[in-house]
């Protein structure tokens, strides 16, 4: 292996063909699954594997720091983690590995699989390839868990409960014979008593039914059948339970009950809509190599897991002669709640843990030109593991491309007339998936004065119930004949591995919180006007769990302590959210014993390679109280000085409308990070979070973090062009 010398630091020619960080590729799927097979006991045991879940296990931070500055060029010493005894020479980085989690269908177990990849090699577009090979590194049975659901469960479980001859006299009763009218959805059961616990794998479905057997078009969801209780043992693809408690009659045929276009709805579509079409001549202003993405000042590296979906690493701004300044190790979205609010059979079950129980990255969509993104548009494929073992690819599963986004600053001088103006445009990295009845966009915008912001887009078909004739639900919407939607909360869960500032080794960051405070009535505020922000250093893990107040525009900033800025106040980022909400169930309510984590909406933890998901691993079928987050930071851990792990809860209470139905136009919600630039009164240091409207956004916004506005040096007439036609990338 061949040897160059950069500034006096021997730098190893590469050899590896994969970053360490860049998703699993199909090849080395298949080779992971193959090795696990092959250190199966028995035939029996092999046959028996399910795969739910095929990921990368990703390495030290270090690895990746490395990997950046010695085997991606062009060399960056700045990435080189800090070692003031020696420098370090690697001549080869550690071997890739995956981590497979396994449910065995014949022994109700979950296990966990650590492979090492020998070496794998995939042609150009990761589908195809060979390999040398897998080492298995450990295996280990975790006991008293359900792992999440898969897509053939949910096929399986369909055909058992339609074939169930119980179940077919019960829909009989309701004036159906055809059991292709009948469409069941597999919820998983949650904890509500030992019933429900993980010794047996169960699902308790939900039923609709359909008018026309023959119509793929129809809403399947828009004729929900009550008074069915069923249990399925998932394991042995059995019905367990089953009892017509209640015949609720079906909702009549709804003629607004569809969504596609035109007649084929019933309707007729709007005729006075031109086209509006982006066109970037020159093409896009983002460069991407692999997974590494460069727009403008910006850099991180796209990747992508089965819970998580879209995970965003090693994401950094370019700063000038001050060179690359790290922002954030990780960030993604890791776990989603949907409660609720109607304590009528079934309804009171609906308390989907979407990432946990499902997969978020698992339940993607292929994303198609012209309706999910616009204008010039990289796409990213992720593959996955099926039930059974083969690998699957989702083609265009995650979107960037370039946005309008208004104007980015302006100013006239009254005096001369003189204006200028800068147009703004964002970078935006997204993933949509459709769990259920629901899809939810996941969105990451990066803007052009050093902003993040992180935004959710809620639309779908809402979950509904039917009622008796000429009966009212307290707890939900009426919205068509004999149909009614409950009240229910959306929340969302994102985890933000901070490194403000932060060279690799090093942990220099703390977080402070930031109250504005009227001024008391006396010498300093004579004319009763004054008001000023107030810092408070949070100290350690039980200090920081905390909830928005927008009375006092309450916000969090997270500082480097070793980093100033030109004012000699420490650099940071601060979390600026919309508006939130707490969980409006009772502090007994059942869901809350897995989700301990919805009781505040900040949480502050110093870091773990191990505690990435706040509900736990497995949260299916859980019978452990406040496992993850709430019991992590019982340690109670100092913050002071440190690697920062943000845990941000937001979330949204949907009263359903007649608007809504029959599909809901989106509903924004998210947060931002963004520089801080001021300098408060308090010596400690903090990151920012606020509250708006009915919309919750939150984005994370430099603050002190540059010496003045990045955005400065947008020139003028970068804005985006509209015209007819437009260019793939």
């Amino acid at each position: 292996m061949g040897v160059e010398t950069i500034s006096g630091i021997e730098i190893f020619a590469r050899t590896q063909r994969s970053h360490p960080l860049d998703p699993l590729s199909a090849a080395e799927i298949a080779v992971a699954v193959t090795t696990v097979k092959a250190a199966a006991s028995t035939p029996e045991v092999r046959d028996g594997m399910r795969f739910v879940e095929v990921a990368l296990l990703e390495p030290e931070k270090n690895v990746v720091a490395l990997a950046d500055a010695y085997f991606f060029r062009p060399f960056q010493p700045s990435l080189l983690p800090g070692n003031r005894n020696a420098p370090i020479i690697a001549t080869k980085l550690p071997p890739r590995r995956a981590k497979l989690v396994v449910y065995n269908r014949q022994t109700n177990e979950t296990s966990i699989w650590i492979v090492e990849f020998s070496e794998v090699h995939a042609d150009s577009d990761t589908r195809g390839g060979h390999h040398r090979g897998g080492k298995l590194v450990s295996s280990e049975v975790v006991p008293d868990v359900q792992p999440a659901m898969d897509a053939m469960e949910f096929v399986e479980c369909e055909a058992t409960v339609k074939s169930h001859p119980p179940f077919i006299e019960a829909m009989r009763k309701r004036g159906i014979d055809d059991m292709d009218l009948v469409t069941v959805d597999p919820w998983c059961a949650g904890y509500y008593s030992d019933a429900d616990a993980p010794s047996r794998r169960i699902a308790k479905p939900l039923v609709f039914c359909r008018t026309e057997s023959d119509n793929p078009i129809e809403n399947g969801y828009a004729r929900p059948v009550e008074g069915i209780h069923i249990i399925v043992d998932m394991q042995k693809n059995t019905v367990i339970e089953f009892e017509d408690r209640k015949l609720v009659p079906l909702p009549p045929s709804d003629h607004l009950r569809n969504y596609t276009s035109g007649e084929t709805r019933g309707g007729v579509d709007r005729t006075d809509v031109r086209p509006l079409v982006i066109n970037q001549p020159q093409g896009p202003s983002f460069h991407v190599n692999g997974y590494l993405v460069e727009w403008q000042k910006w850099n991180f590296r796209i990747g992508f897991t089965p819970k998580e979906g879209l995970v965003l690493h090693s994401v950094a701004y370019v700063d000038g002669n001050r060179g690359r300044r790290p922002i954030a190790h990780r960030l993604s979205f890791v776990e989603m709640v949907v409660p609720y609010g109607d304590p009528n059979e079934p309804h009171y079950r609906k308390n989907a843990f979407d990432a946990g129980e499902d997969g978020l990255g698992k339940n993607a969509n292929s994303l198609k030109k012209g309706c999910d993104c616009l204008g010039v548009i990289k796409y990213f494929d992720a593959h996955f593991t099926n039930f059974t073992g083969g690998v699957e690819t989702i083609e265009n599963a995650v979107c960037l491309h370039e946005e309008d986004h208004g104007i980015l600053w302006k100013h006239r001088d009254w005096r001369t007339g003189l204006a200028e103006v800068r147009r703004s445009r964002r970078l935006t990295v997204s993933f949509i998936c459709t769990i259920a009845n629901y899809e939810y966009g996941f969105y990451w915008h990066f803007y052009q004065d050093g902003k993040i912001e992180a935004e959710v887009k809620l639309t779908g078909i809402l979950s509904v119930g039917a009622l008796m004739p000429g009966e009212q639900r307290k707890y939900g919407t009426t919205i068509a004949p004999s149909l009614y939607a409950p009240v229910h909360q959306h929340f969302f869960v994102t985890r933000m591995d901070m490194a403000v500032d932060c060279k690799p080794n090093e942990a220099y960051n703390q977080v402070v919180e930031v109250n504005v405070n009227a001024e008391c009535a006396g010498p300093n505020n004579m004319h009763n006007n004054a008001f000023y922000a107030e810092e408070k250093l949070l100290k350690s893990e039980l200090q920081a769990m905390r909830d928005c107040h927008p009375s006092s525009a309450r916000h969090w900033i997270v500082r480097n302590t070793r980093t100033v800025n030109r004012t000699g106040q420490p650099t940071g980022y601060k979390l600026i959210p919309g508006s939130n909400c707490l969980p409006l169930a009772l502090p007994e309510a059942k869901f809350l014993r897995r989700a301990g984590f919805l009781k505040h909406n900040l949480w502050v933890t110093s870091y773990k390679n191990d505690e990435m998901y706040p509900g736990g691993e497995f949260p299916n079928q859980n019978p452990r109280i406040n496992e993850g987050l709430a019991t992590w930071v019982k340690q109670d851990r100092s913050l002071e000085e440190t690697n920062i792990v943000l845990w941000y809860v937001f979330g949204v209470t949907h009263v359903p409308r007649l608007e809504d139905w029959p599909v809901m136009p989106v509903e924004h919600i998210g947060f931002m990070l963004k520089i801080v630039f001021l300098s408060y009164i308090a010596p400690d240091n903090i990151t920012t979070l606020n509250n708006g409207t009915h919309i919750v956004l939150v984005i994370l916004q430099p603050d002190g973090f540059f010496d003045c506005s990045p955005a400065i040096d947008v020139p003028l007439g970068s804005e985006v062009h509209t015209k007819n036609g437009w260019i793939n990338y």
